[in-house]
């Protein structure tokens, strides 16, 4: 802990108020796995039984890891590598690799958003045609083997560089005016939306056979580890916690904001929707199994791209009304993963601030048009699916995985700064946080994900991943987390533009312990 008694050289940016700051946290946790991870998730692991694992995992390492992202951010005042390394200097890396991690999601989530701006345009003549899954690959993506490839798909070229230009302008605008205005705009409309798309989902034919397919308790499912496993690794991802993004948004809150009480309401209107999704998709898959006379089950892509971009396609052409169904579906998706891109590119943005001195605009501007020009190179031509595919994968499932087990056993354990952290939550917060919460973080939480990214590590290098050629793994995969590793190293070298290290954090330790006592 420092002793200085400067704080930090400039005001730092701030939301307008609690709403402002629920509603951010909310659209950065309502991303695009709401929609189209979740039911097929839920479906493939027990059904309805698996709502208790679910909750199970929010409970025992979402909520808590949540609540760590937000004592660190709203404590230490800074970006990522800001507030680790005022944790402790040796964490600033750490700090850095949660950037690059946002900076890698960022490059491909964009061009995912362009996805779904096109086909929300083509929903209006069912632009797809008679063959959904044939137009996805071949004339939509005109997907070629795995490799590097120069040739431009305009189709996707064209709405991702809109993507990125309103992204830039977005970020450019800052917190209050840019972001948090943004989701005001696009959450609710997000929630209409989607609230229509489902009811009228619940309308269609067959649409009981599909929620008796979702919700269906299997009891058996709860006897299989990997079930659980994949409730936590749902939730965590779901969340947006670990990577740097609620250690941000936090940062920007007032200093007597309340923490805890806006982070319940986060993570259960984040079930809440997951829920809402499961609901919407599963009546649809229904319908289409009623209309193809099968079960829902014998159904092909039910989760992922495919079940958004090739299945949900084919059942729009199908129902009455298909267009404006379509509209809704897509421009739902549009809006959940513009919500969630801005919070994962402000992680950047928020750390180039700190790190240089930049401006809102100037890190939005730089940033936004470097990561635009190599989303374009690797995400807008004949391989971009592939390539996305399998940056996706090692991003996720090794490089966040390992981010949160690092942050858990860093703070709680090596840097021994769990306790303050716990007694800051207390200081500003209506809901207390007991011991408990240290033994969720710093024991439950860490080895459930240790577990989990041991057993992902030991699949990919035995199983290898979707039949893609070894070298071709070894540069997407593998060579983007050890290209994040380094550039983590690299910025953690240079100099900072003002020292982090001036900093006193509020209230201080002797003032948390006092409180403590008090109570």
């Amino acid at each position: 802990m420092t002793t200085s008694t400067t704080t930090e050289v400039k005001p730092r940016e701030q939301w307008t108020g609690q709403t402002g700051f629920i509603l951010a946290a909310i659209g950065s946790a309502v991303g695009l796995g709401n929609i189209w991870r979740f039911p097929g998730v839920a479906y493939e692991n027990g059904g309805g039984a698996f709502l208790i694992p679910y909750l199970v995992a929010l409970i025992t390492a979402g909520i808590p890891i949540l609540f760590l992202d937000y004592a660190i951010g709203h404590r230490m005042r800074g970006a990522a590598p800001t507030a680790f390394r005022r944790v402790a200097k040796w964490m600033e890396s750490l700090g850095w690799f949660q950037v690059f991690i946002c900076f890698v999601i960022g490059l491909y989530y964009t061009a995912i958003i362009a996805w779904a701006l096109s086909f929300f345009v083509l929903s209006f003549n069912l632009g797809w045609g008679d063959d959904p899954a044939a137009f996805f690959t071949g004339d939509f993506l005109q997907l070629s083997d795995p490799g590097v490839s120069m040739q431009f798909v305009p189709s996707v070229l064209i709405p991702l560089v809109a993507v990125w230009g309103v992204t830039i302008f977005v970020l450019a605008a800052g917190i209050a005016k840019g972001v948090e205005r943004t989701n005001f705009i696009f959450l609710p409309l997000l929630l209409i939306s989607f609230l229509i798309l489902v009811v009228r989902a619940l309308f269609l034919d067959g649409a009981a056979d599909g929620l008796n397919a979702l919700f269906t308790p299997d009891w058996v499912a709860l006897g299989d580890p990997s079930v659980w496993i994949a409730a936590y690794s749902q939730i965590f991802f779901s969340l947006s916690i670990a990577y740097g993004i609620m250690v941000t948004y936090s940062s920007y809150r007032n200093r007597r904001s309340n923490m805890t009480s806006p982070g319940l309401v986060v993570a259960f209107s984040n079930s809440s929707f997951e829920i809402l999704a499961g609901i919407g998709v599963f009546a649809t898959l229904g319908f289409m199994a009623h209309q193809q006379n099968v079960a829902v089950g014998e159904l092909e892509g039910l989760t992922g791209p495919i079940l958004s971009f090739v299945t949900f396609p084919a059942i729009i052409s199908e129902m009455p009304g298909g267009q404006i169904f379509g509209a809704l579906f897509f421009g739902s998706l549009v809006m959940a993963g513009f919500t969630s891109l801005l919070s994962i590119l402000q992680v950047v943005s928020s750390a180039f601030q700190d790190k240089f001195g930049w401006s809102p605009r100037k890190a939005a501007v730089i940033l936004g048009s470097v990561s635009a020009v190599i989303s374009i190179l690797l995400f807008s031509t004949t391989t971009g699916l592939i390539a996305l595919d399998t940056v996706d994968m090692w991003t996720n499932n090794i490089g966040i995985i390992a981010s949160a087990i690092a942050t858990c056993v860093g703070v709680i354990w090596v840097a021994r700064r769990g306790e303050e952290m716990r007694l800051h939550l207390n200081s500003v917060s209506t809901f207390q946080v007991g011991k408990w919460w240290l033994v969720l973080t710093g024991i439950i939480a860490p080895v459930v994900l240790t577990y989990m990214l041991i057993e992902q590590i030991r699949t990919l290098i035995v199983d290898g991943y979707e039949g893609y050629p070894l070298w071709y793994i070894g540069v997407f995969g593998w060579g983007a987390v050890l290209v994040m590793l380094l550039a983590s190293a690299l910025m953690t070298l240079i100099r900072w533009r003002n020292s982090p290290d001036k900093f006193t954090a509020w209230p201080t330790s002797a003032e948390l312990r006092e409180k403590e006592t008090v109570r």
